[in-house]
């Protein structure tokens, strides 16, 4: 049996462990006011509050209309198609969310590396959905930088698992140059 070291079980004991949450730059959010709001089964979009992150399209009208402000932002759905004109628009909102419908949709890794490499997006990129620790690294790795966990996923492990990789051997938004380039 292997043996059991103090790290592993302090990240074990869940006594202590809050399920659930918004990590943001690597620590835990006590309190996030930013709400996702989805539409209801008729596909209207329900009363909300604000700060809220909006379905793409809903977002677009209310900025179009000059109803925007600092307090709304857009969710993007994994399969958003994301034109020049689209990335110009989103670099205005104060927050972006890439929605993961599923843990084996990996679109959305694609939608947060384009915005920050291609659209200069520098505001915070959030992952909603199913969104579950042994992914955070690599989301990490394409710009994501904030993470509304899963509720059945628990926070302390999160936060392990966002610290547990010291090297990376690709090029990432986190390391422009390969390691090979690195050694030397």
């Amino acid at each position: 049996m292997p043996e059991v070291t103090a790290e592993m079980t302090s990240a074990r004991e869940l006594t202590d462990q809050r399920q659930g949450g918004v990590i943001r730059q690597n620590q835990l959010v006590p309190e996030d006011a930013w709400q996702v709001v989805r539409l209801d089964e008729d596909g209207n979009l329900p009363s909300y509050q604000q700060p809220a992150l909006l379905p793409l399209a809903h977002w677009q009208a209310l900025v179009d209309a000059g109803e925007g402000s600092d307090q709304l932002g857009p969710w993007l759905a994994s399969d958003t198609e994301l034109t020049p004109e689209l990335g110009e628009a989103l670099a205005t909102a104060p927050l972006l969310a890439v929605d993961f419908p599923n843990f084996n949709d990996g679109r959305g890794y694609t939608l947060a590396r384009l915005m920050r490499e291609r659209y200069g997006f520098q505001g915070e990129i959030r992952a909603i959905g199913d969104v579950l620790v042994d992914q955070l690294h690599y989301m990490s790795r394409c710009g994501i930088d904030a993470f509304q966990l899963r509720s059945d996923q628990y926070v302390e492990d999160a936060l392990y698992a966002l610290s547990i990789f010291s090297v990376s051997y690709q090029t990432g938004i986190d390391q422009t140059s390969p390691l090979f380039s690195r050694r030397w």
